[in-house]
């Protein structure tokens, strides 16, 4: 499926309005700090769920299954993008290039399935509680994560192939701070129509299926919520659900952003790039602090072990 191609590396110029050292360093510390947070914050609820017993519940697993494609997601590109400001390692062979590529939108879809299963759990629970013990088992639980993880892999694939099709014959600059489908493809020696519409179709599908489904599920939660007759299991209800809605915010958030920088005429490179950027940050580094904030259990469990301690 490969095509020959004359370029074996690419060179990944970074923010092209700040090449002086200086400017490099002080972004490079700055997402430096914001990594390592993402590290600590996510490890610290993987460390709680794994402690405490009584976490062991579906929606937890969720929680920390999130956890684990926000430390994915953000490891995927930002040591990169610090191993170019910090180091100037702005050579990335072809095949690095193309796996990240890969892996960084599969992991994007894989969070959009797996936000969408969550308000599935939610569903289930609100408005049918006495059949959640039933339907939400750990086998089937795991199965449906497994199924979040495959879908998000597979929806790059076709993608991935369109793209190591297409001849690179000349030009090898990234104009960005890591590898990604639309700056990547964009420096071959073809027509791209056929891969930008192909891409572009796969990605808002996921995006907006995944949306439809959550707003769906909330039309309903919210219908079961207010047939509650207590204010106090109205406002317990809301509190479990409005975590999740806060997190989707933000992941929606973020990716409109994005795609609204590149729609924008006049919009500075520099701009569009740390739009992206911020897209790997402020997930995975906002999610652990909800969820510790917002969730009493969590909030109570994490505070019980570091006590002991």
């Amino acid at each position: 499926i490969l095509t020959t191609s004359s370029v074996q590396q690419f060179f990944v110029v970074g923010f092209p309005g700040y090449q002086d050292h200086e400017s490099k360093l002080l972004i490079s510390g700055i997402f430096l700090i914001a990594y390592l947070l993402i590290w600590l914050g996510n490890l610290s609820i993987l460390n709680t769920f794994m402690l405490d017993k009584n976490l062991h519940k579906p929606m937890y697993v969720l929680i920390c299954t999130l956890a684990v494609l926000d430390i994915t997601f953000s490891s995927v590109t930002i040591p990169r993008i610090l191993a170019v400001l910090m180091f100037d390692a702005s050579m990335i062979s072809f095949t690095a290039c193309f796996a990240q590529l890969f892996l960084f939108h599969s992991v994007g879809s894989s969070q959009s399935f797996l936000l969408m299963l969550m308000a599935y759990d939610r569903f289930v629970a609100i408005c049918n509680p006495l059949l959640y013990p039933t339907i939400m088992t750990n086998k089937f639980l795991l199965k449906q994560i497994a199924l979040c993880w495959l879908g998000g892999f597979t929806t790059l694939i076709i993608p991935l192939v369109l793209a190591l099709r297409l001849p690179f014959c000349g030009p090898n600059k990234v104009r960005h701070l890591y590898c990604d489908h639309s700056s990547v493809v964009r420096l071959a020696c073809a027509d791209i129509s056929i891969n930008s519409y192909v891409t572009l179709t796969i990605g808002l599908s996921v995006m907006f299926t995944a949306l439809a489904y959550i707003v769906y599920s909330y039309i309903h939660i919210i219908k079961s919520v207010l047939k509650i007759a207590s204010s106090e299991g109205r406002a317990k209800a809301f509190s479990t659900c409005g975590t999740h809605l806060v997190v989707i915010f933000i992941f929606i958030f973020t990716a409109v952003g994005v795609y609204i920088s590149y729609r924008i005429p006049g919009t500075s490179e520099d701009v569009r790039i740390m739009i992206t950027v911020l897209q790997n940050i402020i997930p995975p580094l906002l999610n652990p602090v909800i969820y510790c904030l917002r969730n009493k259990e969590i909030r109570d469990s994490f505070i019980k072990i570091k006590c002991q301690r």
